[in-house]
């Protein structure tokens, strides 16, 4: 695990942290609105406030989102420069490894609120989030990328671009659609291909993408959650003889895989070597640490990435910020950018900014009733409001592509009208 931020380590340093009850009726203010006795707040003293994370740092197929955690760091050292929050010093214990188990994804969050008595979870990054029932019934404000149902409902977790997978009743990003109509020069008559693991991030996955796909003008001639979420396939020949037939016995015009690597690695090579010409596409390829084998570059060239924030490659002000951010986090050292970084930064931006407006008194309750009404303009993941974004998504997105052995931007960042989710 990364090393807990101590910047202003030396004037909090002076203080003991308090031991808060575990009792989720005692970490708030009280009903009248009374200010709560000293120590009564988990994670929250005179001096700082105590936040943890959960990252697949490691996971039975090697894919690693271990990045997330620098991407936070790096959020929260800069807070902590520019005076905390509203003068407490963030004291970010770094991320529990959940090895994208349920099992331990749940005991990591146990841990981080019984054990070490943090005041929020930022970043909670992975495909499992066995832990969401519990740190919404212990009234923990938790934030990672909403791409699980967990982060859409319940009262104390937050995506940083929104929620991903809404229930009926919320909205869907049209980014990955709308962008791909883009690049193929319109929907009409074209038919696209989607795949995913068997898993529940694969099926909410399959369901929402084939509406939005639908939504956009597209023939949705595959889509099915079949590959398994536990191993990578050994032979993809029989997942590429469906794929290569489902258009009417033709291949269709796109396949978008929503899996991550190393499935896609395997899928889009099997493709290739059996002729496909058509648009690839997946949401977690964005990443150029996965270029420095020459298979792995091979068989992502061409592909194009979704990204539901600013490319790396954008000149906005606010993305030289975050490269300056990262650089400061990682002991002043240039290091590859991936998009988990951006993950991990934008949850903790998002935390931190919330907890700001819940000024100086901060409790959970004051921190709701900051939430209730939160809303700013023009972040790397666009315009941003809460609880809104308890139910729909933010909207914006881009599309870039490996070419060459470099990424471009094929879809400049944009806010798509979102669509009711059926």
């Amino acid at each position: 695990m990364l090393r807990p931020i101590r910047t202003l380590a030396a004037a909090a340093a002076a203080l003991a942290l308090v031991c808060a009850c575990n009792s989720a009726a005692k970490t708030s203010s009280s009903p009248s609105g009374a200010s709560a006795a000293a120590g009564a707040i988990r994670g929250v003293s005179d001096t700082s406030v105590k936040v943890g994370g959960i990252v697949s740092m490691t996971s039975a197929s090697g894919y690693s989102k271990k990045d997330t955690d620098l991407g936070a760091r790096a959020r929260y050292q800069r807070a902590n420069a520019e005076g905390g929050i509203n003068g407490r010093v963030i004291d970010y214990l770094g991320a529990e490894d959940d090895g994208q188990d349920p099992a331990k994804n749940l005991a990591a969050a146990r841990k981080l609120v019984q054990q070490d008595k943090v005041f929020a979870v930022s970043p909670m990054s992975s495909v499992t989030f066995s832990g969401a029932d519990f740190l919404d019934q212990q009234r923990v404000p938790t934030f990672g990328w909403g791409t699980t149902p967990a982060f859409c409902g319940p009262k104390y977790i937050y995506g940083f671009n929104g929620c991903l997978v809404p229930t009926p009743g919320g909205t869907l990003n049209q980014t990955w659609p709308e962008g791909i109509a883009q690049v193929l020069g319109g929907a009409k008559g074209r038919s696209v291909a989607v795949i995913a693991n068997d898993s529940d991030a694969g099926k909410f996955g399959v369901r929402t993408f084939s509406q939005g796909f639908a939504s956009a003008g597209f023939t949705v001639s595959y889509a099915k959650s079949s590959v398994p979420g536990t191993a990578v396939p050994s032979d993809w020949s029989a997942y590429v003889k469906d794929l290569l037939s489902a258009n009417g016995g033709k291949a269709p015009d796109a396949v978008v895989s929503v899996m991550q690597t190393p499935n896609n690695i395997g899928l889009f090579s099997a493709l290739k070597r059996a002729g496909y010409q058509g648009l690839l596409s997946d949401p977690t390829d964005y990443d150029p640490g996965l270029l420095a084998k020459d298979t792995t570059k091979q068989a992502l060239d061409g592909v194009h990435v979704l990204l539901q924030f600013e490319p790396f490659e954008s000149p906005d002000a606010k993305m030289a910020r975050f490269k300056a951010d990262i650089k400061a986090a990682s002991g002043g050292k240039e290091v590859p950018l991936n998009m988990h970084m951006l993950t991990g930064y934008m949850s903790a931006d998002l935390f931190v900014s919330i907890a700001r407006k819940a000024g100086r008194e901060l409790t959970v309750d004051s921190f709701q009733r900051a939430a209730q009404s939160f809303s700013d303009t023009g972040t790397l993941v666009g315009d941003r409001a809460e609880p809104q974004g308890q139910k729909n998504s933010f909207g914006c997105g881009a599309l870039v592509q490996l070419k060459n052995g470099a990424y471009e931007v094929s879809v400049p960042f944009k806010c798509y009208q979102p669509i009711p989710f059926k």
